[in-house]
């Protein structure tokens, strides 16, 4: 099911991080990714809905912690 927006609605399945605490690391992820991926398979990748990724996105970018989230995956991997 989606709703009005095209975005697929909760199915414990799919999104079973929904709810939860997004971690450094999910949240790390997120920052590098979504520039060059879409909502739909971030979604999917990290089990929550869209509209919350977009929701942490706007939360991120108005409080200036991309680059260091996105520096710090870049971190985790060249370790």
């Amino acid at each position: 099911m989606y709703d009005e927006q095209g975005r697929m609605l909760y199915h414990p399945d799919f999104h079973h991080n929904q709810g939860k605490r997004f971690t450094d690391e999910e949240t790390a992820y997120l920052c590098k990714f979504y520039a060059t991926d879409t909502l739909k398979s971030l979604s999917l990748a990290l089990g929550r809905l869209e509209k919350s990724l977009a929701y942490r996105i706007a939360y991120l970018k108005k409080t200036g912690l991309i680059d260091y989230y996105r520096s710090k995956w870049d971190r985790q991997m060249n370790a």
